[in-house]
């Protein structure tokens, strides 16, 4: 199926220019971008004649499906979308392009969502013509490929949503609107304290979205996608919700959730490579948890059993425990281990310090020492002396 609006991430492949001249293929790429452009122009001013225009009128069922996504973003509140060609393969009047599409939600993203396309035109009468419009190898759907995309506006939230009726995005918009304060209350660094979630219809959308099967998020209540990293201005993040998962949970269960989810938006800048799942897990369910009073008991039963029966862990949970394949009691471990070694640094040298401490684990270039680097620098200890203080605290908060 062709899906020509749809937006992911893709390995761009080797240009195959073959045996086109440089001037030809120059020439014809600056028609392309033109035609490209007008195009992003259309979407942008919500003219779907324009739109359809630029596709070869023969291709029933592109122009169908084209006409489809088009009406299913009209709602959603776009501030920038844009093509650029980035290779080319073909010559004459028929050309294979490499596409990057970057686009912006108003009022929420700071930088492009960017995604790559594979586009085919045709040269028919003088003027290039889209026959072909699809993502690129293994990329991922977006929303509005699945359905008409019904938007929401939270104070705090932009809420978009695929078979979901008005009050339960609302409900969603409200619960993200307070889990920013909270966010901000434990996270002190400057972030956009504003956040958008996506609610697709099933898990099998959810793993649509995340171009991954869906069998390995259908526990998973929410996740958030975003690149790590402090390479210029903080990518978008998307903060999707699992509806089977999501909906079973209690209202405290939902409100965690989506304060946990934003707290890694929040923290999406000074994380990196070098921080382990365990840290950046661990601080999203200490912020997702903080003021709640629930017990050590209440938040970490996995965790609690194992220790009772004599297994304490004997070091901080790896970054493979956090996979979503996983056993679930397991995986319910190594959250609770992050979070317990998270409150055990917020109760033994304060919150603030906490923080100063997930910023310089993000800082290090590399995983290789950087946690290490930083408990010296911030605490005065060693990843040894923490890791056994963090065996002790766990005997002494669920060991009763």
């Amino acid at each position: 199926m062709t899906a020509g609006l749809g937006v992911a991430a893709a390995v761009l492949t080797p240009s195959l220019l073959g045996c086109a001249t440089p001037e030809a293929s120059d020439t014809v790429r600056r028609e392309v971008q033109r035609t490209l452009d007008a195009r992003a122009a259309a979407v942008l001013d919500h003219d779907e004649h324009a739109y359809l225009s630029h596709l070869a009128p023969e291709v029933v069922g592109l122009y169908v499906e084209e006409r489809r996504q088009f009406r299913n973003l009209a709602d959603v509140p776009l501030r920038s979308w844009t093509y650029r060609v980035v290779e080319m393969d073909g010559e004459g009047e028929r050309v294979t392009a490499d596409v990057e599409l970057r686009y912006r939600l108003t009022g929420y993203d700071y930088a492009p969502v960017t995604s790559r396309r594979q586009v085919r035109l045709d040269k028919r009468h003088g003027r290039w013509r889209v026959t072909a419009d699809e993502p690129a190898q293994g990329s991922a759907q977006q929303l509005w490929q699945q359905g008409r995309v019904r938007a929401v506006h939270g104070k705090r939230s932009l809420v978009l949503g695929v078979d979901q009726g008005v009050e339960r995005l609302k409900a969603l918009a409200d619960r993200a609107d307070r889990a920013v304060p909270a966010v901000s209350d434990a996270w002190p660094s400057p972030w956009p304290r504003r956040v958008v979630v996506l609610a697709p219809a099933s898990v099998e959308a959810m793993g649509a979205l995340l171009g991954a099967p869906a069998a390995g998020y259908r526990g998973i209540a929410a996740v958030t996608t975003g690149e790590t990293g402090r390479t210029g201005a903080v990518p978008a993040d998307r903060i999707l919700v699992n509806p089977s998962a999501y909906t079973v949970l209690s209202e405290f269960g939902q409100e965690t959730v989506l304060t946990h989810e934003t707290a890694h938006v929040a923290t999406r800048a000074y994380t990196s490579q070098a921080t382990p799942m365990w840290l950046s897990e661990g601080f999203a369910d200490w912020v997702a948890y903080r003021g709640t009073g629930r017990t050590a008991s209440q938040t970490a039963p996995e965790l609690q059993r194992a220790v009772r029966r004599g297994a304490v862990p004997a070091g901080l949970p790896l970054d493979g425990d956090f996979s979503f394949g996983a056993d679930a009691d397991g995986l319910a471990r190594a959250y609770e281990g992050g979070w317990l070694a998270c409150e055990l640094l917020a109760e033994r040298w304060g919150e603030r310090k906490l923080t100063e401490f997930y910023r310089a684990v993000g800082a290090g270039r590399t995983r290789a020492g950087s946690v290490e680097h930083a408990l010296v620098e911030q605490f005065g200890t060693t990843l040894k002396e923490f890791t056994d203080e963090w065996r002790d605290y766990l005997r002494e908060r669920l060991g009763g």
